[in-house]
């Protein structure tokens, strides 16, 4: 099931708007997407990041894999020099083709079962090659952003007609074990309520994401606490990773 934030094309059109205050891509990720001759960029979203490379000079193979055919759609748009794959790391498999994976906007997050992230992890060692790299982050649960998701925290955008909404997202139910379900709230004037798009995220401790690695044949090589590269400390926002695979320089 994809959520319908991303699969309503209305709400996908809102996303970059929403998110449009994150530090990760120009400081992090854009550099390490410069470098890489090949990637894949998987829940690549609305495309921001390869179309940010391409438009910066890149000129390997870039490629987008998102299950949302409303964000690809929009990723798509005057991008026709990248590869746009509707699907998921279930549903495609590269064979040792790209030196550099990566999952951004915590898209790692939303890999709830173990079994599906143990096949997801597999599928990303086999796209990489020998010495290839995947670079992802998950949100750190000592953090607790989840206590943060209120309506007091809202924010207001303009989406791409020029008309303010407002967005928040609020914690509905328990949190149960290592997964947090929520709802995010968009409201403005194109609609009679607000309209509401249901989420379920995985927050794993270092432990735990290592074991998996582990598990799929990949090694930690790199870990950070926040885009600047500072160290992972309990207080860090992020759980940054750089992985490899097992026995790769």
């Amino acid at each position: 099931m994809v959520d319908r934030l991303f699969s309503d094309p209305s709400l996908a059109a809102l996303y970059d708007a929403v998110c449009a205050e994150r530090g990760d891509f120009d400081d992090f990720y854009l550099p390490l997407v410069m470098s890489a001759p090949s990637v894949l960029d998987v829940g690549c979203g609305t495309g921001v990041l390869l179309r940010r490379a391409r438009e910066a000079g890149h000129t390997g193979r870039l490629c987008g894999l998102d299950p949302a055919a409303a964000m690809l759609g929009l990723a798509a748009r005057g991008r026709e020099d990248v590869e746009w794959v509707l699907g998921d790391l279930g549903s495609v498999r590269w064979e040792r083709e790209f030196d550099l994976v990566v999952m951004t906007g915590h898209a790692f997050q939303v890999l709830l079962g173990d079994d599906e992230l143990r096949g997801a992890l597999a599928a990303v060692r086999s796209a990489l090659t020998d010495d290839g790299r995947f670079v992802f982050e998950t949100r750190n649960p000592a953090a607790r952003a989840w206590e943060r998701w209120t309506p007091e925290n809202a924010v207001e955008v303009t989406g791409p007609d020029g008309a303010a909404v407002r967005y928040w997202a609020e914690v509905a139910t328990p949190v149960a074990g290592d997964t947090v379900r929520f709802a995010q709230f968009y409201d403005g004037p194109r609609w009679k309520e607000p309209q509401v798009s249901w989420s379920t995220l995985r927050f794993l401790g270092v432990d735990a994401l290592d074991a998996f690695l582990a598990g799929a044949g990949l090694a930690v090589r790199e870990r950070y606490g926040d885009w600047d590269r500072s160290p992972l400390t309990a207080g860090s926002p992020e759980i940054i990773t750089v992985a490899a695979r097992r026995g790769a320089a």
